[in-house]
């Protein structure tokens, strides 16, 4: 019997599926207005998502974040990721996004190679095996989230100022720091490959709404060296490991080197920055996609009818063979109605009867 992992597979791959598959994240607020309409918040099984995100296990290495931030005062509200990344918030009506202070911003040769840099909690394997162990054996696929992968990482750390300008004077602390982090993503790529993951989910966001954020030869040479590494480093391992790429907005010209370095599945297919039709004819038989539904425009102000409208019109122009796990571009907001998440569905199902009714 054809597990939903198997079929997903067999989308992504471009294979012919046999069903649609869709994906969303929901926001905190929307969690809790899914648990008010339904009782419990697990929307992953209420949407028959084929697969679930899991994170490896990761330690951090400091103990004290304030510590290192030598150049900055910070709010007392900050909080500190893994890496030591700080966070403060804003205003309540930002809902999740932070500000974010940047620990290596300014930092010399010696504090960029004495940082402590978080690692893979090895202690913890064997519980993330027998999470994945658990995702197989209820038929789904297991996503691993590996997103901030070598680029975000590091300019989280350094600051996007003093990044990019290690890029463009070539600078030791540049070189050092990617590397550094280049070690963990490809430590992190090896852990999941053994554990058994589906498919890895990889990223670092290199456009913005209308332009690249990164110009292609700085890429080219300091990047996507890095992301290959990483890449190979899971598929020496499983080669059949998938490999999901994330950037939000325009990243058209970046897409067939991408391609080359080795991804499967790239995600969001930004709407409000790049057509998906015209994406698809380009690539779209190297390539298969995942998101497409814009959440800056289509979902939170477009009608129930267009948001089932434009989700049909990307199924059928990937057809039968597949391709496509179509869902929000991003985490679905507040403003994003329950009506409209609801089409999306009722998308896929329209489109399963059609063909199935052809067949």
């Amino acid at each position: 019997m054809t597990t939903l992992r198997d079929d997903l597979v067999t989308a992504l791959r471009r294979s012919g599926p046999t069903k649609v598959h869709v994906d969303y994240v929901f926001c905190p607020s929307q969690i809790e207005n899914f648990r008010k309409l339904f009782g419990h918040d697990d929307y992953e099984t209420y949407f028959g998502l084929s697969h679930r995100k899991i994170e490896i296990p990761v330690k951090k290495n400091y103990t004290d974040g304030q510590k290192h931030f030598p150049r900055e005062i910070l709010p007392d509200s900050t909080v500190f990721d893994e890496y030591g990344i700080g966070h403060s918030k804003g205003s309540e009506l930002a809902f999740h996004m932070t500000r974010m202070h940047h620990p290596l911003k300014g930092a010399s040769v010696e504090e960029i190679l004495k940082y402590p840099y978080p690692e893979v909690d090895l202690s913890r394997m064997p519980e993330f095996q027998n999470k994945i162990e658990n995702i197989h054996s209820a038929g789904l696929a297991a996503f691993g989230f590996m997103q901030m992968t070598v680029f975000e990482a590091s300019w989280y750390l350094r600051s996007m100022e003093d990044l990019m300008t290690d890029m463009l004077t070539e600078s030791i602390e540049g070189t050092l720091l990617l590397d550094k982090i280049t070690e963990f993503a490809c430590a992190k790529a090896k852990e999941y490959a053994l554990a058994g993951t589906d498919i890895l989910s990889l990223g670092d966001d290199i456009g913005t709404q209308n332009s690249l954020m990164i110009d292609e030869p700085t890429w080219e040479k300091w990047l996507q060296p890095r992301l290959k590494k990483v890449i190979d480093t899971a598929r020496e391992i499983n080669p059949d490991i998938l490999i999901f790429y994330h950037s939000c907005g325009f990243i058209t010209p970046f897409i067939e080197k991408l391609i080359e370095t080795g991804i499967d599945i790239l995600n969001p297919i930004q709407p409000e920055c790049m057509d998906f039709n015209e994406i698809y004819d380009r690539f779209g038989d190297r390539l298969s996609f995942w998101g497409t539904l814009g959440t800056q425009q289509l979902l939170p102000y477009g009608t129930k009818e267009e948001v089932r409208r434009i989700a049909l019109s990307r199924l059928e122009k990937c057809g039968r063979r597949g391709g496509i796990v179509i869902g929000p571009t991003h985490m679905v907001e507040p403003e994003v109605p329950w009506e409209n998440l609801i089409a999306i569905t009722e998308a896929a199902t329209e489109y399963e009867m059609r063909h199935s009714a052809n067949s």
